[in-house]
């Protein structure tokens, strides 16, 4: 035998000896809820004993649609780098299901109890009665399902690198359909354990939330997902919600009936971008710094972008871009956000707008959820009036227009001899005062005084469908202005 055969040899013996093992690919062809050879269980039990690899988890369509394995306990943790595909999605766009319903007992969103068995639903902590659970673990795929009728869909726990794509997430009524979540077990953030995930192309039906990013969840991608609730949501919440999320990206999604398209709660350096939001009570529900909102389309709601006070008085949002037209609506839709405040000024953009942590919020604060009136926020409404937030964004005054000749002037009054950047908008009927399309943006430096002036020429291509132009302003920081009054320009 040649050395370098013998060389070889020995080191398959060695590997065999110290138990190696290969990726395997394990076949799910029978729905039965058991660990005998070919059931869903059987699958994870292998792979996690297998965790050395990445390995595959095909579930075949197995007699007629609809496909759906109905689970009578909780599935164990996956703790292997693993592919879990539902094969007929590849062939004909059909979901293979799995069903918590026959151990989720009880009443819509009551049947999920909190971390504080008192409470109950979306908005209270909560890791209990997911669906797939991946927790501690890198790289693992889900396509292909259709995961329903949990508490929690997915839930990602001190997980990173994974991949959830080409999903339906649907009827999770408790936490979310899907919750990446760095928490420790206590409540408490882990910064640097739920990282670079990605959520891609899915369909969320139904869900209280539909995804959650909480508790040190950063560098995670959500892209190209539907986020929808119908009349059979029991508390339709928000559509994403981040909390102590810090560094994600929110792009190409669409949000529809939800309390809140998307709420923020004190993350920081979120980018979201070019998604739609329609039919919610609030479209964009903010708190947080460094925040940025580019080019989303902002219709059909309530309020279209809510920006509340919170503590962080220096905390900045930043809105670029985004097209915003046709709100107003009558949506009172108040799980856990949105707006029921009788007589809340509406708009486009709208500041200090109630929420749950504020005294003025009408609505669900979560299942059980008491707050004491004295922790409850208020929002300044005086000069030096002490005990409570200063207004979001510094109160940045937005600019005021004049027409004349064709050409529209903004002019700022701010902080002295500092740059700022104007955008302008228009409408296409009068009385609109929103922000219907893009124009275009110019830089602003202010005077010893603090003014400064802006101009654009209103004679383009879109002015013969214009009616009137509105604009906001953004400083070196990055605070943004509400919109100004609208000026007309025919």
């Amino acid at each position: 035998m040649k050395p370098s055969t013998l060389r070889l040899t020995t080191l398959v013996l060695s590997l065999a000896a110290s138990g190696f093992a290969s990726a395997e690919t394990y076949i799910v062809d029978r729905y039965q809820d058991d660990s005998v050879k070919g059931s869903l269980r059987w699958a994870i039990e292998q792979s996690n004993a297998n965790a050395t690899q990445e390995n595959e988890i095909q579930i075949q369509a197995v007699d007629k649609a609809p496909y759906a394995i109905k689970l009578n306990q909780p599935l164990p943790p996956i703790k292997s780098s693993v592919k879990i595909i539902g094969t007929q999605w590849d062939k004909t766009g059909e979901f293979i299901a799995i069903d918590g319903s026959n151990y989720i007992k009880g009443e819509g969103a009551k049947a999920c109890p909190g971390a504080n068995p008192e409470q109950y639903g979306t908005n209270v902590r909560t890791t209990t009665l997911p669906g797939l659970v991946l927790q501690d673990v890198n790289g693992v795929t889900l396509k292909g399902l259709d995961i329903h009728r949990f508490c929690i869909g997915v839930l990602v726990n001190r997980s990173s690198n994974n991949l959830i794509q080409h999903n339906r997430i649907s009827n999770n009524y408790g936490g979310s359909g899907v919750m990446l979540t760095g928490d420790d077990g206590k409540g408490n953030p882990t910064s640097t354990t739920t990282n670079n995930n990605k959520v891609l192309n899915n369909l969320f039906v139904d869900n209280g939330d539909g995804l959650e990013l909480t508790r040190g969840a950063a560098f995670n991608l959500v892209a190209n997902n539907l986020f929808t609730s119908t009349k059979a949501n029991p508390e339709p919440s928000q559509g994403i919600e981040i909390l102590w999320g810090n560094d994600n990206a929110v792009v190409g999604n669409k949000f529809e009936n939800y309390s809140d398209g998307l709420q923020i709660n004190w993350g920081k350096r979120n980018y979201i971008a070019y998604n739609e939001l329609t039919n919610n009570s609030i479209g964009f529900n903010l708190t947080g710094d460094g925040n940025i909102f580019d080019s989303n389309r902002v219709h059909g709601n309530r309020l279209g972008i809510a920006i509340r006070s919170e503590k962080d008085a220096n905390a900045r949002t930043t809105l670029t871009k985004n097209l915003i037209w046709g709100n107003g609506k009558d949506i009172k839709r108040c799980e856990a956000g949105g707006s029921c405040v009788p007589n809340q000024r509406l708009g486009a953009i709208v500041f200090a707008v109630p929420a749950l942590e504020h005294a003025g919020f009408v609505g669900s604060r979560g299942g059980g959820v008491v707050i004491e009136a004295a922790k409850l926020q208020k929002t300044c409404t005086q000069p030096n009036e002490q005990g409570c937030n200063a207004m979001p964004n510094q109160n940045i005054q937005a600019p005021r227009l004049s027409y004349s000749k064709g050409q529209i002037t903004a002019t700022v009054q701010a902080q002295p001899n500092q740059r700022y950047q104007v955008e302008f908008f228009a409408n296409y009927q009068a009385k609109s005062q929103e922000a219907e399309q893009y124009l275009g943006t110019q830089v602003v430096t202010t005077n010893a005084q603090g003014q400064g002036q802006a101009t654009w020429k209103a004679l383009n291509s879109a002015a013969s469908v214009t009616a009137n132009v509105t604009a906001n302003v953004t400083d070196h920081l990055g605070a943004t202005s509400e919109l100004s009054p609208a000026v007309r320009i025919k």
